[in-house]
């Protein structure tokens, strides 16, 4: 029973490294995106393409196994289970990612992923506008939202047309002097988070590949102001 389950672990790791050839060479062509349950829940021919190479591979090699792959279920095509294995298959795990890995084109905010962190204060009002802020730019709504855990490389995926815009209110000018100028040098877009131009002492900054995306998540931010970087210390 152990050189079965070797076999078969053998086998998938074979069929991983083709699939990932298939994704890697879609990388480097137009992608027919669609969807499925809503707007943003996204597939596309690639996923398509890597879950039946999988499945019809897997069947050549095991034919009393089953399988549940997301594409399939999607499709209303799920397998009984019984008694055989099953294989359950993701075909591309983080499709949205998979779309927006070369897309500095993309102009429509319903489309694009937002960068955003928390900000360090963890006073009660802060929290509240922080998580209103989050909420009205999921619902617009855009494909999704993601946080690196640092200014600069999220404006670096900016920069880089890996996400469409980052904002942040709370970050300090060193988290976000160098990744200003990558922006900017990018063709990107620099913004305050009320609108006009970004104050970098001002620990608020809105970063987008293009304009209209840029006034499109000013207004859904719901702003605050944290104590300047250039302001003084208080005298003791």
């Amino acid at each position: 029973m152990a050189d079965l389950w070797q076999n078969a672990m053998d086998y998938a790791v074979a069929i991983a490294r083709k699939a990932g050839e298939v994704v890697r060479d879609a990388l480097r062509d137009d992608m027919k995106v669609m969807t499925k349950s809503s707007s943003v829940d996204l597939v596309t021919q690639t996923d398509q393409k890597v879950e039946q190479l999988i499945i019809q591979s897997v069947k050549e090699k095991f034919p009393t196994h089953r399988f549940i792959g997301e594409e399939s279920v999607a499709a209303g095509e799920a397998c009984d289970l019984t008694d055989s294995p099953t294989w359950i298959i993701d075909p591309i795990d983080g499709t949205t990612n998979f779309v927006h890995a070369d897309s500095f084109c993309l102009s429509d905010i319903k489309q694009s992923i937002i960068a955003t962190e928390f900000g360090s204060s963890r006073e009660p009002e802060a929290v509240d506008k922080i998580f209103s802020s989050l909420r009205n730019i999921l619902c617009i709504p855009v494909h999704g939202v993601r946080g690196a855990g640092s200014a600069a490389i999220n404006m670096c995926l900016v920069a880089s047309g890996c996400v469409e815009a980052y904002y942040e209110i709370g970050i300090h000018i060193w988290d976000v002097a160098a990744g200003s100028l990558i922006v900017s040098e990018a063709g990107g877009v620099l913004m305050d988070v009320e609108g006009g131009g970004v104050d970098l002492m001002s620990r608020r900054i809105v970063a987008a590949n293009r304009r209209a995306i840029a006034e499109r998540i000013v207004k859904e931010i719901d702003s605050f102001s944290p104590p300047r970087d250039d302001t003084p210390p208080s005298k003791q």
